[in-house]
C-alpha cells in the first residue's frame, strides 16, 4: 500500500505497473486521476494552489486508505496527492485500487475518492483573471461522502 504527497507529477502507467508486476492473483485495477480544470469560460481558473500541513495530511490519507483496506478485500491500493501551485491540465490525485473482484476496486476507489474530498486536510486557492479566492468546502461532496458513512454503504 503506498500513500505518497508530492509536488512532482506522477506516472498512472507507472503506478499500475508497481502495483501490477508480477502478481497474478489480481482481477480488477481500477484507477481514478484528478486534474485541474479551467472552469467556465467567464471566470477561468489560471492556477490552483493546494497548501497543506505534511505531516497530518500524509497521517489522514493513510487513515482513509487503511479504511477502505477494512472494508474491501483489497490487495492493493495507490493514493498519489499533489500539492504547490497546478495549472489547469495538471494532474492532482490519483486513487489506484487492486482487487480479485471489479467491484471491490470499483466500490473502494470511489469510497477513497470521496473521503479525500472531505477529509484530507489540504487548502485549495484558485487564481483567476478576477482575483484570487479560497475554496469552501462544498455540500454536494459532504453528501457524497455520507453514503459511506455506517449504515448507508452501497
Amino acid at each position: 500500500m503506498t500513500v505518497r504527497l508530492q509536488s512532482a507529477d506522477f506516472d498512472v502507467a507507472a503506478e499500475v505497473t508497481a502495483i501490477t508486476q508480477g502478481r497474478t492473483d489480481i482481477g480488477a485495477v481500477v484507477n481514478f486521476i484528478g486534474i485541474c480544470r479551467a472552469g467556465p469560460q467567464d471566470d477561468r481558473i489560471t492556477a490552483m494552489t493546494l497548501d497543506h500541513y505534511p505531516e497530518m495530511a500524509q497521517a489522514e490519507l493513510e487513515r482513509i486508505e487503511a479504511e477502505a483496506r477494512e472494508r474491501w478485500p483489497l490487495d492493493a491500493v495507490t493514493i498519489v496527492h499533489r500539492f504547490g501551485r497546478l495549472v489547469p491540465g495538471d494532474n492532482i490525485v490519483l486513487v489506484v485500487t487492486a482487487s480479485k473482484h471489479r467491484q471491490a476496486a470499483f466500490d473502494s476507489a470511489s469510497f477513497l475518492m470521496d473521503y479525500l474530498k472531505t477529509r484530507a486536510p489540504f487548502w485549495k486557492k484558485e487564481e483567476r483573471a478576477s482575483g484570487s479566492d479560497w475554496v469552501a468546502a462544498r455540500d454536494e461532496d459532504d453528501v457524497a461522502a455520507s453514503r459511506w458513512d455506517e449504515g448507508n454503504s452501497p
